[in-house]
């Protein structure tokens, strides 16, 4: 039997998506092709957003339409933060939340033998643990992306993940470890760890971030490790003195940011200000003499006033990020921000957000441009043909450049040359 899958939101949810196919594949099912028809289709949906909502919806329409004999399950964030909307979807033969993952294989087979719809939506609790998934691989032989954390404790107004995530549970170290080793093993050099909040990896078991990523490190074969989106305020001085101490740490920091105006984060309640961030950044900077940031911007956020939209988009200039991902805010039932008074129109929002997309496209570009001449350790991705690669730096910075005899998921010494506004021209070091 073949299985379609489709993934809204985060990296996260790609890393169980990856796992659920691995899970699927070693039981007997197939990939169905790209576009092909399918005899189950898996939407693993996000909730960020009502309109994630309206995708996953739309998406099993499609496949309804497709192959009306086909089973169709729509698991994830949506039917765990908002059961009664997810049973309201008809098309949904089998409901799921974003726990018990392995159910799902064992839901489709009881479904393909039995019939009748079948809701599965385990509530979250306290005592609750990470689920253990099978090991997920991306992008071909080059990086690795890792799930080691779930759940979020922290209750910004704006997001409705904790409530179809839980509470924070962290991955048991030597199932870390293990899997490294294996990834290594499989020819894998570099790994990224993923988490819904990362930062408060161990803050559950007794441990932290810090001593997880200089354990990896030891892990022979693994000569790169990245990590997903950071809290800022969680990040201490101890934390990054530790961590500036391994080598194989990327000075990529993907720091969460969502408004560079005090004001506007208050509201948003979160638990920082622009100015305290900023002070995260110059000692990451301090620590790691290469460090770039990348981050996340919400404009619009209710009471977001002209001024402090203009001060939110000074700070991306002040800071230099790498890049930006810019969101307009969506009003999410169930949020505090959802009944907030001085509500942004939508025409507003789209203007606000082109507008600092655009300004942290130039930033970006600035920012690349410094590093022309810069010596670099490139990742070999993806090959163009047999000599030519796209890759990326340790900052994370895109290239292109001819490595004739060298193989994908390899490292090579570079330099950096011009930035044509996608990637940067590399050739290989002499």
């Amino acid at each position: 039997m073949k299985v379609a899958f489709y993934t809204l939101g985060c990296k996260v949810n790609q890393n169980e998506t990856g796992a659920l196919a691995q899970l699927f594949y070693e039981n007997g099912f197939e990939p169905a092709p790209d576009g092909g028809e399918a005899d189950v289709y898996i939407v693993n949906s996000c909730t960020v957003t009502a309109g994630g909502d309206k995708k996953s919806r739309q998406w099993l329409r499609r496949a309804k339409r497709r192959n009306p004999g086909a089973v169709t399950v729509l698991t994830g964030c949506f039917p765990q933060a908002f059961p009664g909307e997810a049973l309201a979807v008809e098309e949904a033969d089998i409901i799921t939340g974003s726990g018990a993952r392995r159910r799902v294989l064992d839901n489709v087979l009881r479904f393909l033998q039995e019939g009748g719809r079948i809701v599965d939506i385990a509530p979250h609790e306290k005592s609750e643990r990470f689920e253990e998934l099978p090991m997920e691989r991306l992008e071909g032989h080059t990086r690795a992306f890792m799930k080691i954390e779930d759940g979020c404790n922290r209750r910004c107004a704006y997001c409705v993940i904790p409530r179809a995530r839980g509470s924070v549970r962290s991955r048991a170290e030597e199932s870390i470890l293990g899997e490294l080793a294996a990834l290594a093993k499989g020819g894998y050099a570099e790994v990224v760890f993923s988490g819904i909040n990362l930062s408060s990896y161990g803050r559950d078991t007794g441990t932290d971030l810090a001593e997880i990523v200089e354990k990896a490190a030891q892990v022979p074969g693994i000569r790169r490790i990245r990590l997903g989106s950071l809290e800022p305020d969680l990040m201490t001085e101890e934390m990054i003195a530790r961590m500036a101490r391994v080598p194989a740490l990327c000075p990529q920091f993907h720091l969460s940011l969502q408004s560079g105006c005090t004001e506007t984060l208050r509201r948003m309640r979160r638990v920082y200000t622009a100015g305290q961030y900023a002070e995260v950044v110059e000692k990451l900077r301090a620590a790691f003499p290469r460090a770039v940031f990348t981050t996340d911007v919400i404009v619009g956020f209710p009471g977001e006033t002209q001024a402090e939209f203009e001060e939110s988009m000074a700070f991306v200039r002040k800071i230099g990020f790498l890049k930006v991902h810019v969101f307009s805010y969506s009003r999410r039932e169930g949020t505090p921000a959802y009944d907030m008074p001085d509500q942004i129109d939508e025409a507003e929002k789209a203007r606000r957000s082109h507008r600092l997309q655009a300004e942290a496209d130039a930033v970006r570009a600035r920012v690349i441009a410094g590093m022309e001449g810069r010596p670099v350790e490139v990742l070999l991705e993806k090959p163009v043909n047999n000599t030519l690669f796209t890759g990326y730096t340790r900052e994370y910075v895109p290239v292109l450049l001819k490595a004739p005899g060298h193989r994908q998921g390899g490292i090579v010494h570079a330099v950096l040359g011009a930035f044509d506004g996608t990637r940067c021209a590399a050739a290989l070091a002499e």
